[in-house]
This record gives C-alpha cells, structure tokens and sequence, in this order.
C-alpha cells in the first residue's frame, strides 16, 4: 500500500498545477490581440524545452522524473490552449452556426470551427508516444493522453448540451463557438463520460499502487489518477449550477472579454457550406 506523502505530495502539486496553468493561459489570452503572436512565439520556447524535458525524463526512473515529465507535458498543452483561445489555430470555418443547421450538418459545422486545434493536439499526442516509446518514463505521453481524452469528452458534452456551459472566458475572437452551445439540463453522453471516468480513476490508483515503490511510474500513475479526477469534476461543473471560473478570477478579473461580443447566428446559404 501507498504511504500518505506518496499520494499528498502529487495530487497537491497536480492540483496546484492544473489551477496555476489554467490561469497563466487566460492571462496570455487577455493580453491586446496585437501581441498574440509574440506571445505564441515566446511561448514555442517553453514548447521547445519542454520537448526536450519530455526527451531527457522518458529516460529517468525516479519520482521527481515524473514530476518533471508531467510539467513537460502541461505545459505543451498550455501552448496549444493559448494557440487555440489566441484564435491562431483553430479552424477553416470560423464562423457561428446556421439558424437550420441541425444534427450532423450541425457537428459537421461545429467540427470545421476546431477541427486544426485538435489534429494539431492529436499529432502531437502520437509524437509524445513516439519519444517515450519503451523507456521507463512515458509519464509526459500518459499526461498528454489523459488531457486529450477528457477534453474530448468535454467538448462533446458541452457541444450535446449541459445546464451550465462555462463559457466565461472565449476572448470576442471565438464568441461564434457560443452559438453551437446549447443549454440543456442532461444528454446522453454525460452518464457514460462520468462512469467511464471513475473507472479509469480506479484504474490509475490501482496501477499506482501495484507500480515498483520509488520508480516514475508509481509516482505519475497518482499524478495521472489526480488529472483525471479533477477532469471529472469539470464534467460534474457542468451538470451543476456552480461557477467553476471563480477559481481563476485572478486571472481574469472584471467581466470576461467574450461577453461583450454577441454573435447573432444566420440561416444556411449556399455560401456559408463549407
């Protein structure tokens, strides 16, 4: 069995970094539109180390290689975030969804507004995989995964409709995603995504326990079974009338960018198929 310090210490620190991440990014997004792509160019140096720390840890067998590993990992997830929220890779159809467009013609929309991001994200996913292939420390590919799933499973529940559809925070620049948002109280996928999450919760703590004591991988499987917890309970913000964006006034103070522009959706024509 796990001692305490041995799943405190990283579920603190996931905690602390999933919180601090999160508002680092909606901090770069709130910067003038003008210096996005300085921003995104300083930033592809902290994308840049952190491939190599992903290169460098994949070879290391020690808990604080996982540490480091899963740093490495959120913060090439924050640079595809701050690309996507900076409006510079997202999609080849930025624009709000057709008062008519419904069901597949729907998510058919809904898919080209985002549809680079999440190649982008898929591909870099396959690279991770590829540098930490049989080491002994592929905490950072395991990190990314883990992100690349739950935020899927997020998109597809707030794109079926939830009651409460954090929002707060789309810079004017992607208001137009509001309009394939609808406000519902359940669907269907929402049970599954809960369900299918507490079994890989269980999954990962049980992993960790049965991992060799001090190897990375006993160390990362916690820090990986606390992503996905607090991956979970961003499904259950959803469902309840709680605003998570609180946690991160600080970050963004005053009244969220995205509420100043209102996109007013517009029927289909034959020159908005795309």
């Amino acid at each position: 069995m796990m001692d305490l310090a041995s799943l405190t210490i990283p579920i603190a620190t996931t905690v602390f970094a999933w919180w601090f991440s999160t508002g680092i990014i909606l901090l770069l997004v709130r910067l003038p539109p003008a210096t996005y792509g300085t921003a995104l160019g300083l930033f592809a140096l902290v994308l840049a180390l952190a491939t190599g720390g992903v290169i460098v840890t994949a070879r290391l067998d020690t808990p604080l290689s996982a540490y480091l590993a899963a740093g490495c990992a959120l913060c090439i997830w924050g640079w595809h975030e701050a690309s996507f929220l900076m409006g510079k890779i997202t999609g080849p159809r930025p624009a709000a969804c057709p008062t008519n467009a419904t069901g597949w013609r729907r998510f058919k929309y809904a898919t080209l507004t985002v549809i680079h991001h999440e190649v982008a994200i898929f591909l870099t996913l396959l690279a991770l995989i590829g540098l930490t292939w049989g080491q002994p420390n592929p905490v950072a590919a395991w990190t990314f995964g883990v992100l690349f799933t739950m935020r899927i499973s997020a998109k597809l529940n707030i794109f079926l409709g939830v009651p409460n559809l954090t929002d707060e925070f789309f810079p004017p620049h992607l208001a137009h995603l509001k309009t394939y948002l609808p406000k519902r109280p359940m669907n269907a996928l929402m049970p599954i995504s809960v369900i299918g999450s507490l079994i890989l919760c269980a999954w990962l703590m049980g992993q960790a326990d049965r991992a060799p004591e001090g190897s990375a991988m006993a160390t990362g499987f916690v820090l990986l079974f606390t992503l996905t917890a607090l991956a979970l309970l961003e499904h259950f913000f959803m469902m309840l009338p709680v605003q998570d964006a609180a946690l991160w006034r600080w970050a963004a103070p005053g009244k969220p960018a995205a509420k100043s522009a209102a996109v007013k959706p517009k029927p289909d024509t034959p020159g908005t198929q795309a």
